[in-house]
């Protein structure tokens, strides 16, 4: 024993990070004997709430230092936050980098114990599987030559050629106008290579009727938009899909609609009497209009094209989560969940009653919300967020582990990006933990092999981004760094998840670029041989799905960890370093290759 106290060490904490409510929580020091410690306390409190102190009873002296527990339960889900006072010329122990303490007279970084509900449970046939990402219009065109539905699209028939990025506000501008084609069809005939890939979860981009490629501006929640196909050939593709062991989740976006849409109508595209008509239209309590607004009414992040909801709106709530809404609609027609865009701008009501819609289909059925940080103590909207104690989203995208990944692949201090991980493994409830999104790219974000070998874009313009791609040496660094971060999400605790070609190595900097259509052509036949046998790996041992995590090594360009379940132990070093490693994973001696990886797994009783 060398530490005073470290959260990440069972030793000093009992059960690691988060806990059900009502569950005993042990809490041990270990300190010097020569300190003089008699009556060390530990200082928590509910999040916002007074200080409580507890104080520490003395269980042992050993090695020359003397032990001190104390076990509490807590009864109310939530935040609580806590630090030691060993009461010895004012020294007191807060949070240091990886769970170690570090001892100060002043403050300091409180720790952070998650309470969450008691009954809180994910989706166990989530957990342990493999995700796949399609933004739909950019994947497959299995209906050739189709007609536009919309005078407004233009159709791309070069599906090698760069998605237009010039403004709509340029007399040539084609901005989220522009349509390669792709559909639910195209997404169908593929299913066999989801499966051989180990996909057992298909994430889709807005499928929902809506006048941009993006389909985030919805036109109407309970029509397929007519470029990828009709509602029948969504319930088609969800069952063809169950044959193969794969679910599909869907996009939700409920925190705005489009403005060109039959709920709005402010383009008059619709036969309807919109919000934007008037008074008596029904959806006009959907919407907040006023002219303290620039352009009379409430717009998401100022984006006219996007009004955005009430969404604590009866009508609207009843729309989307009541008996035969939105909600019901489309998990009948086979849907295996939702993602929740923007979850931070939705009510956390609203959040629940979202999960109780989905959950009247199955506790087999999965939540997922759109969320940047650290879910369980984000801030939003001037509150804590409670989404993630067990009463709403079932589980987040990950995007600190995204950060850890590329971070070390691109060099970052192994500590720091150790550190990424064990806050999140630590404050994270495990049945959200085992069932997070782990991913390198999405719509949203750089291509990650991009990312990781190309030049930062920050600062630059589209015309900068457009038409950039990697040298061949560029390429080959980035191709291994692609490997090694998809083997680290691969292992770590949560669901992989693989953006739409980056098993090719697609390429691109901020959308649209990161949206390019599917190289059917390529010739890259190295990446998706790794990723198969990775999905193999998580399959052929259960500690993927909920073994526990413990950090063994994170220094010098090399990651080491275990994770142990119940009937199941995997052991993971990644080696950044420029040399070749030798170790020890689970008694086995291997030998680790320079920007490589080596997994040992092992069954026990």
């Amino acid at each position: 024993m060398t530490s005073i106290y470290n959260s990440q060490d069972r030793f000093y904490k009992t059960p690691y990070g988060a806990v059900r409510a009502v569950q005993a929580v042990t809490f041990r020091l270990a300190v010097p004997c020569d300190f003089g410690c008699t009556t060390p306390y530990l200082i928590w409190n509910r999040d916002g709430g007074e200080p409580v102190m507890q104080l520490l009873q003395k269980e042992a002296t050993r090695d020359g230092r003397d032990l001190f527990t104390c076990t509490l339960s807590f009864a109310q889900a939530g935040l609580y936050f806590y630090y030691f006072d060993l009461y010895t010329e004012y020294r007191k122990l807060f949070r240091g980098a990886l769970g170690e303490c570090f001892m100060t007279t002043g403050t300091g970084e409180s720790y952070q114990l998650t309470v969450f509900e008691a009954d809180f449970q994910t989706p166990g046939n989530v957990a342990g599987g493999v995700m796949y990402q399609i933004f739909p219009d950019r994947f497959c065109e299995g209906v050739k030559n189709k007609v536009m539905p919309f005078a407004d699209r233009i159709y791309r028939a070069n599906k090698h050629g760069e998605p237009y990025f010039w403004p709509t506000e340029q007399p040539d501008g084609h901005l989220n106008q522009d349509y390669f084609g792709g559909d639910l069809e195209g997404i169908r005939q593929k299913l066999p290579y989801l499966a051989d890939l180990g996909v057992t979860l298909l994430y889709l981009n807005p499928v929902f009727e809506a006048h941009s490629n993006h389909r985030y501006n919805t036109a109407d929640y309970r029509k397929i938009d007519p470029l990828l196909g009709t509602n029948e050939a969504f319930e088609e593709l969800c069952w063809e899909a169950k044959r193969y062991g794969i679910g599909i989740i869907l996009d939700g976006v409920f925190s705005h609609t489009g403005s060109d849409s039959i709920y709005f109508n402010r383009e008059c595209r619709y036969n309807s009497f919109g919000a934007w008509q008037g008074e008596g239209s029904p959806f006009r309590s959907w919407y907040d209009f006023s002219p303290s607004y620039k352009c009379g009414y409430r717009s998401w992040w100022g984006f006219e094209t996007l009004p955005e909801v009430n969404e604590n709106d009866p009508a609207y709530r009843n729309f989307i989560c009541g008996k035969g809404g939105v909600i019901d609609y489309w998990m009948e027609l086979g849907a295996s969940g939702f993602r929740l865009d923007v979850a931070d701008e939705l009510p956390d009501d609203f959040i629940e009653e979202i999960r109780r819609a989905v959950k009247r289909h199955g506790e087999d059925k999965y939540l997922l919300g759109e969320v940047w940080e650290d879910a369980t103590n984000k801030w939003s909207y001037g509150r804590r967020r409670t989404y993630l104690l067990g009463k709403g989203l079932d589980a987040v995208m990950n995007y600190p582990f995204k950060e850890a990944a590329i971070g070390f692949a691109k060099g970052e201090d192994t500590r720091s990006v150790a550190e990424r991980i064990v806050r999140i493994c630590e404050n994270y409830p495990a049945p959200a933990l085992n069932t997070v999104m782990n991913f390198l790219s999405t719509h949203d974000t750089v291509r990650a092999i991009t990312a990781m070998a190309g030049e930062s874009c920050e600062g630059r313009d589209r015309y900068w981004q457009s038409g950039r791609r990697l040298t061949p040496d560029q390429y080959e660094r980035g191709r291994r760094m692609l490997v090694m971060g998809y083997a680290l999400i691969f292992t770590l605790p949560g669901i992989p998840s693989i953006y739409y070609g980056d098993e090719i190595g697609m390429q691109g900097y901020k959308d649209p670029f990161n949206r390019a259509f599917f190289d059917w052509d390529s010739t890259e036949n190295r990446i998706r041989p790794a990723l198969r046998r990775l999905a193999a790996l998580r399959k052929s041992c259960s500690a993927f799905a909920d073994g526990d995590f413990r950090l063994l090594r994170a220094q010098d360009g090399v990651l080491e960890f275990e994770r142990r379940g119940s009937g199941a132990a995997a052991a993971v070093c990644l080696n950044r370093s420029p040399s070749t490693l030798t170790t020890q994973l689970l008694g086995q001696t291997v030998m680790v290759n320079p920007y490589d990886f080596a997994a040992i797994t092992q069954d026990h009783p």
